[in-house]
């Protein structure tokens, strides 16, 4: 059954409202999704809102600031993403993960935390959505060993880059990438890399209504 509102506080949000706020913010970064899957990325705010009360999944409550905090800018790394496979590390709630699949089905998402509860909720999430191309995965990083190595590793809540490498790097597969998303431009981590990893690209990101500093740093396994 398809939903007419989202809540806000005590007032509801018409869904119209929402994707029509979501539409005009994809079309200003220049990406064109279709409305079956704009319609499941609503779905999954509605059944974010309603978990949320519960598992604490997320700080945002209003689902007009989750088009933007959390479906934009999952979404703004979409055009760098290189390869077919990708784990998405500490997805926490599903973020980037589960926008990404819903956006790119021809590519494979694995989204990986340690908490019970955002597992319980990322596979409601899966579920719901008929999401064939996400799996989720209860483990420690540093304790997770794949069958198949990835083409990225992902993180949007990683403390430092260095963390990250070290964390995942027996996740990554030859000639992978990892893709941290950051707020401000991370001098100070970057400067404290592994010297056998560079920098591929340090890109600025474009988040609709979102004012703050988005970057990606887009890091070469060797």
């Amino acid at each position: 059954m398809r939903l007419k509102t989202l809540s806000k506080s005590s007032r509801d949000v018409p869904v119209a409202q929402l994707d029509s706020l979501l539409q005009k913010g994809l079309t200003a970064q220049g990406l064109q999704v279709e409305e079956a899957a704009r319609a499941a990325m609503l779905q999954y705010i509605g059944l974010l809102q309603r978990w949320n009360k519960a598992y604490n999944l997320t700080s945002i409550k209003d689902p007009l600031e989750m088009i933007s905090y959390h479906l934009l800018d999952s979404l703004s790394i979409g055009p760098y993403l290189q390869g077919q496979s990708f784990i998405d590390v500490g997805t926490g709630a599903g973020l980037p993960g589960i926008p990404l699949a819903v956006t790119y089905p021809d590519k494979t998402f694995r989204l990986l935390d340690s908490n019970g509860k955002r597992i319980r909720f990322l596979f409601q999430i899966k579920t719901a959505l008929q999401l064939h191309n996400v799996k989720e995965l209860q483990a420690r990083v540093e304790e997770y060993t794949p069958d198949k190595r990835y083409d990225g590793v992902m993180s949007r809540a990683f403390a430092s880059l260095t963390d990250m490498i070290e964390g995942s790097e027996h996740l990554l597969a030859p000639g992978g990438r990892f893709y941290a998303m950051k707020g401000r431009y991370p001098d100070k981590e970057l400067s404290d890399l592994p010297k056998d990893y560079k920098v591929e690209q340090a890109i600025e990101l474009f988040v609709p209504t979102l004012d703050q500093q988005r970057h990606l740093i887009v890091i070469k396994k060797p």
